[in-house]
C-alpha cells in the first residue's frame, strides 16, 4: 500500500507522529483482505469482526512530511479464530521505517471469540 504522508500527519517537528502508524497499518491490512475478495464491510454486517490483540512495532526511522510510504503487508500465520500480520513499511528511498507484527482475533457482535467462516480462511491464505 502506498502512503503519502501530508502535514496533519506530522508533529511540529515535520515527523510522523508515532501513533498514526496504527491507522497506517489498519488500512495496509484493509487493502490485503480487499484484494484477497474479502469485504470487512461484508463481514460486520455478518456480524464478524476482527479485533486487534496484539501490536509491535519496531522503529527504525522517522517519516516526514512529504514523504511517499510503501507499506509491505503479508500473513505470517492463519487460525480458525486469529490473523497474523507483518507489516514493513518503507520511504521513497527504500529506507525501513518501521516492522509491525499484528494479531487479530475473530470475534462477533458481543466481542466473543468466533470461528472465521470457511470462505474466508479459504481467501486469505
Amino acid at each position: 500500500m502506498k502512503k503519502r504522508i501530508f502535514y496533519h500527519d506530522t508533529d511540529c517537528g515535520g515527523v510522523v507522529y508515532y501513533g498514526n502508524y496504527l491507522k497506517y497499518l489498519e488500512e495496509a491490512r484493509t487493502e490485503y483482505m480487499e484484494e484477497k475478495g474479502i469485504s470487512l464491510r461484508k463481514l460486520m454486517d455478518d456480524g464478524i469482526w476482527f479485533a486487534v490483540k496484539r501490536q509491535e512495532i519496531e522503529y527504525r526511522a522517522p517519516a516526514r512530511y512529504g514523504d511517499e510510504l510503501e507499506i509491505k503487508t503479508a500473513l505470517k500465520e492463519a487460525t480458525a479464530y486469529r490473523l497474523v500480520f507483518l507489516c514493513d513499511t518503507y520511504n521513497q528511498d527504500g529506507v525501513l521505517l518501521n516492522k509491525a507484527v499484528t494479531e487479530l482475533v475473530c470475534v462477533d457482535r458481543n466481542m466473543k471469540l468466533a470461528e472465521m467462516p470457511a470462505e474466508i480462511s479459504q481467501k486469505i491464505r
